[in-house]
């Protein structure tokens, strides 16, 4: 908390540049929903439940059960005031396990408004054992002085913070090939969709020799949220690039996209209603989809009702062979901003989770809370995937992750 503290400190002083909120002094009722930390080794005992009650919109209150664990030292990734280009917000991480090694490419924003990627590394999955001090991913674009561009590019300034640059990374490796792709939100010419890759040699040794990046979304139009499945799907890659107002995937038998050819997507936000749904407005798929027994495991963006003003997170399952189709779905959010660091920063009340995978037995969803901080929830695999076949909630336990200075 004091760290949190530090951190909301370092945003005031630069109140002059841009608005940053605040963080709350540390109360009676925040310190009830955090309670201490465990190692690795205990993660597999019952962690202890809370039950809280929150008052919504309407004035009707409703009781939900978390999951809530406080390092003693918080871990993973919050703004470096001495690195310009990581100041203000580090948020919205990719993440990949490579030889039981998670590794992570961060969104930052820097005092130039710029928004690009970081990297950092955890062997345990919680605790941060290396941090870059430099960006290795910069998106260069000439179309950021048009009036188009600036009209988008204001949008994406009031959404996440940043003028230009890349944002909300997904990294995948595709049928253990020798690539990983990398997709990100691109400011250029649009708010479009950006696909570069790199060699998996180059990544681990840290050789930052990025392929030329392609746009693969039309120009002046606005898209987000795009992955791309880690096997192929009949022999093609799959491009999961719409939730709404239906699953939208593009096969391809490459991904060179030659020539300026584009994908082309629609997406509107609704959702057709149905029993015990929980979504009003849908935003987009989170993580790189997981493969399991059952099916691909996704992780989504949505909005309730009653709390339009925060980003939770829901929960499916699609059929292996048919993505388009729904297997199982969580009937309430799997995962909400209820904690100090997920509803003080740039933008209070936002989980946005950009990166999932398994370790250990457990899995780990990594995401951006309030738009300033990197945090982790996570859940015994098995046990999320049996509640998520039965249609009950699964629920994940918090975790937030807090940096190790290197």
């Amino acid at each position: 908390m004091e760290k949190i503290k530090k951190i909301a400190k370092t945003n005031n002083s630069l109140k002059k540049k841009r608005t940053v909120s605040k963080l709350n002094k540390k109360s009676k009722s925040s310190s009830k929903l955090i309670v201490k930390s465990r190692t690795s080794k205990s993660l597999n005992k019952r962690p202890r439940v809370i039950k809280k009650t929150s008052r919504i919109k309407s004035g009707i209150e409703k009781e939900t059960t978390q999951f809530f664990i406080k390092p003693q030292d918080n871990p993973i990734i919050s703004p470096r005031e001495e690195n310009n280009w990581e100041a203000w917000q580090t948020f919205n991480p990719a993440a990949i396990n490579l030889d039981n090694k998670i590794h992570f490419l961060y969104r930052a924003i820097g005092n130039d408004g710029v928004s690009r990627f970081g990297y950092a590394a955890s062997d345990d999955g919680f605790k941060i054992s290396e941090r870059l001090n430099f960006p290795v991913y910069e998106h260069y674009s000439p179309n950021n002085y048009d009036i188009t561009s600036k009209i988008l590019n204001s949008l994406s300034y009031f959404s996440g913070g940043s003028f230009k640059g890349a944002e909300d990374p997904r990294i995948v490796r595709v049928d253990n090939e020798d690539n990983l792709y990398l997709v990100y939100t691109a400011l250029d010419n649009g708010i479009r969709i950006g696909l570069t890759s790199i060699k998996l040699n180059d990544f681990l040794n840290k050789n930052w020799k990025w392929k030329k990046p392609k746009l693969i979304s039309p120009p002046n139009e606005i898209h987000k949220n795009w992955v791309i499945f880690p096997e192929k799907i009949k022999n093609k890659y799959a491009i999961l690039h719409s939730l709404s107002p239906e699953i939208s995937i593009t096969y391809l038998d490459d991904l060179e996209f030659r020539n300026s050819n584009y994908l082309k997507s629609y997406y509107n936000g609704q959702i057709k209603s149905g029993k015990n749904q929980w979504e009003s407005w849908l935003k987009g798929v989170g993580p790189i989809p997981l493969k399991t027994k059952y099916g691909w495991l996704i992780f989504y963006h949505a909005l309730e009702k009653e709390e339009f003003n925060k980003y939770k997170v829901g929960a499916m399952l699609l059929d292996l062979n048919n993505p388009t189709q729904i297997i199982a779905r969580a009937n309430k959010p799997v995962l909400e901003p209820d904690a100090d660091y997920e509803n003080n920063g740039y933008k209070p009340g936002i989980v946005y989770a950009s990166g999932a995978v398994i370790k250990d037995d457990n899995l780990l969803v990594y995401y951006g809370g309030s738009d300033s901080y990197v945090c982790v929830a996570y859940a015994d695999f098995e046990e999320f995937l049996g509640k998520l076949i039965k249609h009950e909630v699964p629920q994940l336990t918090k975790k937030e992750i807090v940096k190790k200075q290197k």
